[in-house]
């Protein structure tokens, strides 16, 4: 029997897929389940599954989510039937579970395009207040439409793997002459983000009422910025090179139906937004996170704590106005929140609001200050639910900076 530690993100209301190796084996599909991991390709050997077992020996998700939410959530519900009953193949086949400890955990899924929103109204809010108007800092569209843009796929990576400092053209201070230099205000995203599971056709839209049916599951998302460079750059046509260096995702996918006893009612959106984006019932989540910088060779200091319920416009917003025009998705492509700020200060999802753009540096437990992330620097992003008994988490994205090269 595989027992499952308290206050698992892994637990048996949960079950993410992911795609995992061992030493010498080929990536496949896995569930998570407290500090193991079954392995399904193997234990289709046993069981009988009612889709092709091969898309359980693919190196991303993208297949088996594409068999569609009926068999995917079949899948998973047989899985809980199986542990809750101690279902003799199960736990009899030792080797059907695999340490976490002793698995390599891969990017989840192929990411065929990225959108990035902007749909925290806390974190807009403070950047135009930063950098616009303190008394008018929203754009006049900003509560008309879900912001975004399309970022860069081949960028995505999995949580551990490092990233070098980006360089680009930056302008500095008082000067009318860019320089080329590696960035110094490399900044960290607390987002969420997640993944189509479903297609449609160009030239047809998703209602909210339908949007969900498209969306698979959720994954944490670091979107890393340079803020200098970007701030040199993304006037007329938004952020490039400051964006487009790297994101980082945790490598578990939870399914949109493991966060079912987590939904919650959004802010109220004033003035009253279009027909289209109008939706019914509870679209928004109850998710704790959380981000934490550790030093080289030092401890790990908790410097933003928020949620995700905070977000203005929802994940069916989103995708609606995404697709409102008749673009086409496709599964795997990956839609991220945007900054999730709350309404304190503890609860920023950036260095550059933490920090207030670098005039008010935060000091970690080892006494060093921090205007924005160092070489050397970890920085690790978690998110979790719970509720009475049921606790639902996402693992962490961690993400180390190595020197510019």
């Amino acid at each position: 029997m595989i027992s499952i530690p308290a206050n698992s993100d892994f637990s048996i209301h949960n079950l993410p897929f992911g795609i995992f190796s061992t030493r010498g084996t080929q990536p496949r599909v896995g569930v998570a389940l407290g500090d193991h991991i079954l392995d399904l390709k193997a234990l289709s050997q046993y069981h009988d599954f009612d889709f092709d077992r091969s898309v359980l020996s693919q190196e991303f998700l993208n297949d088996f989510i594409a068999l569609g939410k009926e068999k995917t959530s079949q899948l998973r519900r047989d899985i809980q039937q199986w542990i809750a009953t101690e279902d003799p193949i199960l736990f009899e086949k030792d080797a059907l579970f695999v340490p976490q400890s002793d698995a390599t955990l891969h990017l989840p899924i192929r990411v065929g395009d990225y959108t990035d929103f902007y749909s925290s109204i806390e974190h807009a809010t403070n950047v135009g207040k930063m950098f616009r108007d303190p008394d008018n800092a929203l754009l006049p569209n900003w509560k008309h439409i879900p912001v975004g843009y399309h970022g860069r796929a081949s960028s995505i990576i999995p949580s551990g793997q490092p990233i070098v400092r980006p360089k680009g053209q930056i302008l500095p201070k008082d000067q009318t002459l860019p320089v080329f230099k590696a960035t110094e205000r490399l900044d960290f995203e607390l987002e969420m983000a997640f993944v189509v599971g479903k297609e449609n056709s160009l030239g047809q839209e998703i209602s909210v009422e339908k949007a969900e049916d498209y969306i698979f599951g959720m994954v944490v998302f670091n979107d890393w910025s340079a803020r200098d460079i970007q701030k040199w750059e993304y006037v007329p046509l938004g952020p490039f090179l400051g964006k487009n260096f790297a994101s980082s995702i945790s490598p578990w996918v939870i399914p949109l139906e493991a966060l079912e006893p987590f939904r919650v009612s959004g802010p109220k959106q004033d003035p009253e937004v279009l027909p289209y984006l109008q939706y019914k019932g509870m679209k928004n989540y109850d998710l704790n996170l959380e981000v934490g910088i550790r030093p080289e060779n030092g401890k790990e200091t908790l410097v933003s704590k928020s949620n995700f319920k905070y977000m203005y416009w929802n994940m069916a917003q989103q995708l609606s106005h995404h697709t409102v025009n008749g673009c086409n998705v496709r599964v795997g492509d990956l839609m991220a929140s945007g900054t999730i700020s709350g309404p304190e200060k503890s609860s920023y999802g950036s260095m550059l609001e933490l920090s207030w753009a670098g005039t008010k540096p935060i000091t970690l437990e080892d006494g060093s200050t921090r205007k924005f992330i160092l070489d050397g620097d970890t920085v690790t992003m978690r998110a979790y639910g719970e509720k009475g008994t049921i606790r639902v988490g996402f693992g962490e994205v961690s993400t180390k900076i190595l020197p510019s090269q």
